[in-house]
């Protein structure tokens, strides 16, 4: 035997080893096994649905022994009451100041954040820390500090005893101070991810003809991040549609209607009254609420993609 038949590689170990054959009726069966999370989560989301529905057809309550089908006098009874309509002005008016604010607020902590500074990249850090905290124990944290006898926010801003934050004028508000407080960082961190993937080359390009920043922001840097803008608007004004928890917690909906939501009267027709079929019948009307507005909203976001895209026609 030579060297060279010594040396030379053997046939099985250059030929590639065939792969193990999968029987038919495996690869057959994949798509269906891999359909099944997400037919999991339809059904999960679909069930809870579709049995608020068909209770708001109902006269379903806790001291009603004979439950039968009332179609639509539940929508009829609930659209003729003021009690509706007050908590659709509530819910819409704590939506759009909430949203709004966290938007621009969230927008300009960004734009610091963006800067590579040491303070930058520390207060990046922290920056979600609120969004660790549930929003009841944020709300419950916060309605020690607003009391108008020991609370901190009192004593620091120097108002004495007098400012009552949950007052009849200022409950709306000082809610809508709480929740800006939690999701302003959801906000920040969902557009400083946008800037951070902006290409550098046309803000180079801008800074060597002399572009001032204010013109960069304006013509480079904001239609770049209006998609990013919008998708935190979308989740947070969909949020805000459905809140309950924050209000809850600092309030209970008081004092009087003031702070009553959608959610609040679905939960106490529900829970307080025992009337199942009347909180369905409210839930189901916030869904249309939140449906309209998420309708509308991801329309504009699919116009604004395709206009960065530059394929709208």
């Amino acid at each position: 035997m030579t060297l060279a038949d010594e040396t030379a590689p053997t046939r099985e170990a250059t030929e590639p080893a065939e792969p193990p054959r999968v029987p038919a009726w495996r690869r057959g069966a994949r798509p269906y096994l891999l359909s099944i999370p997400a037919l999991a989560v339809v059904v999960g989301i679909l069930y809870p649905f579709l049995s608020g529905a068909y209770y708001s057809l109902l006269d379903y309550s806790a001291g009603n022994t004979h439950v039968k089908l009332v179609w639509f006098r539940n929508f009829a009874d609930v659209l003729s009451d003021g009690g509706l309509w007050r908590s659709v002005g509530v819910t819409v008016e704590y939506a759009l100041i909430a949203t709004a604010v966290e938007t621009v607020l969230g927008v300009g902590v960004a734009l610091l954040l963006n800067r590579s500074t040491l303070i930058g990249r520390i207060f990046e850090k922290v920056l979600i820390l609120p969004l660790m905290i549930a929003p009841v124990i944020a709300a419950t944290m916060w309605k020690l500090m607003f009391d108008a006898n020991f609370g901190i926010l009192n004593h620091v801003l120097g108002l004495g005893h007098t400012f009552n934050w949950l007052s009849k004028d200022h409950a709306l508000y000082s809610a809508i101070l709480v929740d800006v407080w939690v999701y302003t960082p959801f906000v920040a961190v969902l557009v400083l991810a946008g800037i951070r993937s902006l290409p550098a080359e046309p803000f180079e390009a801008s800074d060597v003809d002399g572009a001032s920043w204010w013109y960069m922001f304006r013509r480079l840097m904001l239609p770049m991040i209006y998609p990013y803008i919008l998708v935190a608007v979308i989740f947070r004004l969909m949020d805000c549609l459905k809140i309950f928890d924050i209000i809850y917690a600092l309030t209970a909906g008081g004092p009087g209607t003031v702070t009553t939501t959608l959610q609040i009267n679905a939960f106490e027709d529900s829970i307080t009254h025992f009337n199942y079929s009347r909180g369905s019948t409210y839930m189901f009307l916030l869904w249309v609420l939140v449906f309209i507005a998420a309708r509308f909203l991801v329309g504009v976001l699919t116009k604004a993609q395709k206009r960065a895209a530059g394929t709208e026609g």
